[in-house]
């Protein structure tokens, strides 16, 4: 190799290293240091070499290059979601077995089942909203992966033994498979339902309370606006990593409404909220179902209970985490309510729950309750 190429190859590659450090200046447009992070502490070496890592830009090129291979070739995505057809997309926790399924499934049973009694023993109601899988209620939208066996049945086993241990379970399957030929229901590229179908349980939900466990306040009015539509990616697109270099590829977004379901006499509602210090009738605990304000599942429940609420629910820590820490809560042991609705996807039920932050003898005698207590119920709700 003769001396003018050598300093050419190097040349090259001094090119190169600057090309990739002057695109790697972009990552840091925008960006800000936490507050209390210093030099001496290390805190801030920490937090720009975080950022340098996310936005290299040959990592991100391998990240979407490998994506898209993924995704064209094979069909496939990151673990976390499924492909459907016609650009829908399904959370693997619909499909997926999971160990020791039988077990978790028992363990969590006889959990809702000790829990329905806690809360029957300080005279609080409770209704259990099963929210049906989106690949239960949009079958014909499955690809060639399909649900695991033990899901085969698992809505339809949860709600009896629900029935049996004496709670108010609605079919919030059976109003949502009625409602599907009239909008959407669920949204294609994410977990969630739509705020129309957040908007069908709410509503089954309220009859099955004015039929079995009526409330003792005075009923109140709420109305729904509805803002404008506009695109929305949802959270199982994260598990498609093609943006930017690929986002062309990327299923096409949702359009979601906007819905803010408020007081009809809002002066009346904010006096009684100063100058009344009865209690709230109604708790809600649950999942980001209930917690991500963009379905409007809080609003639509207040509008079919003709009630207010507090919501306890939570994003990313399934349904029985939340509902414990309500339990040992000030606001339960302090002002409790009336009723308690329980949101509470189906998929959740194979799954072992982390509880490691409560008593686990706590969390036992709740269990070990649910067994001195079977019961039948026969009634509809």
């Amino acid at each position: 190799m003769t001396r003018s190429l050598r300093l050419l190859y190097i040349a090259l590659f001094l090119a190169l290293l600057l090309v990739l450090a002057v695109w790697s200046l972009g990552a840091f447009l925008g960006f800000s240091v936490p507050p209390r992070a210093t030099v001496l502490d290390g805190k801030w070496a920490k937090a720009v070499e975080t950022r340098y890592d996310e936005e290299f830009p040959l990592k991100r090129l391998g990240t979407n290059l490998w994506a898209a291979l993924d995704y064209t070739l094979f069909d496939e995505g990151r673990p976390g979601v499924v492909l459907g057809r016609n650009n829908w997309l399904f959370s693997d926790e619909e499909f997926k077995p999971e160990p020791r399924a039988e077990q978790n499934i028992d363990d969590n049973l006889r959990l809702v089942q000790g829990i329905r009694q806690s809360l029957e023993r300080r005279g609080i109601d409770l209704v259990l909203a099963i929210v049906p899988a989106k690949a239960r209620l949009y079958p014909e939208h499955l690809g060639e992966r399909q649900p695991a066996r033990l899901r085969d049945n698992l809505y339809q086993r949860f709600h009896l033994e629900a029935r049996r241990a004496g709670i108010v379970a609605p079919d919030l399957l059976a109003s949502l498979e009625k409602e599907k030929g009239n909008g959407a229901l669920f949204l294609r590229t994410d977990t969630h339902w739509t705020p129309h179908g957040a908007e069908v349980a709410a509503q089954r939900i309220g009859r099955a309370v004015q039929r079995r466990l009526p409330l003792d306040n005075e009923p109140q009015r709420f109305v729904t606006d509805f803002g404008k539509r506009a695109p929305y990616q949802g959270d199982l697109t994260r598990f498609l990593p093609l943006d930017p270099l690929f986002s062309d590829l990327l299923p096409p977004p949702d359009h979601l409404q906007q819905r803010t379901t408020r007081a009809a006499d809002a002066g009346r509602a904010d006096a009684a909220a100063l100058f009344d210090d009865a209690r709230v009738p109604v708790a809600l605990v649950g999942t980001s179902y209930s917690a991500n304000p963009n379905w409007n599942f809080q609003g639509a429940l207040r509008q079919a209970l003709g009630s207010d609420l507090v919501s306890y629910a939570e994003d990313g820590n399934g349904p029985l985490q939340p509902m414990l820490e309500y339990l040992q809560s000030d606001d339960f042991k302090d002002s409790p309510p009336q009723l308690v609705i329980w949101e509470f996807p189906e998929r959740y039920l194979p799954m072992a729950a982390d509880l490691s932050r409560f008593d686990p003898e706590w969390v036992a005698q709740l269990k070990a309750s649910a067994a001195t207590d079977e019961r039948l119920v026969g009634a509809t709700d």
